[in-house]
């Protein structure tokens, strides 16, 4: 009699374990958006989305009218880049300023020029301007950096 309850016992366990292998072995593997953006070719900022928003600072005092913001998100459950992607330059009230489409490619950059970040900031001094990117992977958005 405790031969058969140990027996059942083990198979209980067996298939348990054998569902949970079966279950969680072909998920995909969970991980974070991340980016980086480029001034020309220089990285000057890499984030991850859950870090603090504080972080998340672009400054473009050196900036000359001339160079590029290269920008290349990668959604965490691709490893590629986005569809449907685009950039916009919004106000502290969430008011788009400037929006920017980019083609769905193999390639990651995304590149705005900084003449036009530059003229933006001039035209809206007194506004905390904010970058954001949507895609149809991320459709609710991410703010990426605050200007200043």
């Amino acid at each position: 009699m405790k031969h058969i309850k140990f027996y059942r016992a083990f198979i209980g366990l067996f298939t348990l374990m054998t569902l949970s292998f079966i279950a969680f072995g072909f998920t995909n593997k969970f991980g974070l958006d991340g980016y980086e953006i480029y001034l020309n070719n220089k990285l000057i900022l890499k984030q991850y989305v859950n870090q603090p928003v504080s972080l998340r600072v672009l400054q473009l005092n050196n900036a000359n009218e001339g160079d590029e913001l290269r920008i290349k998100y990668t959604h965490c459950q691709t490893k590629g880049p986005g569809t449907g992607r685009s950039l916009t330059l919004q106000d502290e009230k969430g008011n788009t300023l400037k929006k920017w489409t980019f083609a769905d490619a193999s390639d990651f950059n995304m590149t705005v020029p900084v003449k036009e970040l530059l003229q933006l900031e001039k035209k809206n001094l007194n506004h905390e301007l904010s970058l954001h990117y949507t895609s149809r992977e991320r459709p609710n958005g991410e703010m990426l950096a605050m200007l200043r």
